[in-house]
């Protein structure tokens, strides 16, 4: 097994499948599907969930929404997703623990570093919803910052397209895929990764991301035992 503890980012756009809003009921089966494979090889895992198919905080602004009111509305899209996603997990046959960054004690525990690593060592899956908790930080750096926190070996970005490419793969058909890149060049080459400050949190820690399709199946399960699927971004 090339990864022992991973954190597995997904975004909320993602959750939509084939629906313009929302979730779909068929991505989330095919996602626990997915992820019951890893938990199936002993892979301890952390999840974190972006809400942008319910809201944005960014866009909250064109809206006449305060920035700040409109990102702690977008973590709160991302509860909902993380609760929807620890649902089917259960439904599934997997202990997991929802863990998030704002208190809402009926709903989930709290993030509490020690605890979370003490999940993972148990076998449950832990999803950390809510952000951060700060407004200003978006669900990428709440992906760097966790996975730093609970010593994960890697970041495992899940998207629709399949790694790093040169230019939008799905806007310029001349576009190549990078196998590995370095930080450095991602930065010098202007790639669309992350965001900046979780990039440069990776960066910082020697976290490497790798950059997937999600939606193929059988991907995760490949990355975990190191085959080499999507992009891998390392120092």
């Amino acid at each position: 097994m090339k990864y022992k503890r991973i954190l597995l980012k997904l975004s909320g756009e993602a959750l939509m499948g084939e629906k313009s809003y929302g979730i779909d009921p068929n991505r989330l089966q095919q996602y626990t599907q997915e992820i019951r494979k890893v938990k199936d090889m002993g892979v301890e895992i952390a999840i974190v969930i972006g809400g942008g198919n319910i809201f944005r905080g960014v866009q909250a602004e064109k809206s006449g929404i305060d920035r700040v009111q409109g990102d702690y509305m977008g973590m709160l899209a991302t509860l909902i997703n993380a609760m929807a996603l620890q649902s089917a997990l259960e439904q599934g046959g997997m202990y997991t623990r929802l863990m998030s960054g704002i208190k809402i004690e009926s709903v989930c525990e709290p993030f509490i570093r020690r605890r979370a690593i003490r999940h993972l060592e148990k076998g449950r899956i832990v999803i950390f919803g809510a952000g951060i908790g700060n407004p200003y930080f978006t669900t990428d750096s709440t992906a760097s910052l966790r996975a730093i926190e609970v010593e994960a070996e890697v970041v495992l970005k899940g998207t629709r397209v399949d790694g790093v490419y040169t230019a939008d793969p799905e806007k310029d058909p001349t576009a190549t895929k990078y196998q590995t890149i370095s930080f450095q060049e991602v930065y010098e080459k202007n790639l669309s990764v992350m965001d900046m400050t979780a990039f440069t949190l990776c960066q910082e820690n020697n976290l490497p991301i790798i950059v997937f399709d999600m939606n193929k199946d059988g991907n995760l399960s490949k990355l975990v035992q190191g085959e080499k699927i999507g992009t891998l971004i390392t120092s």
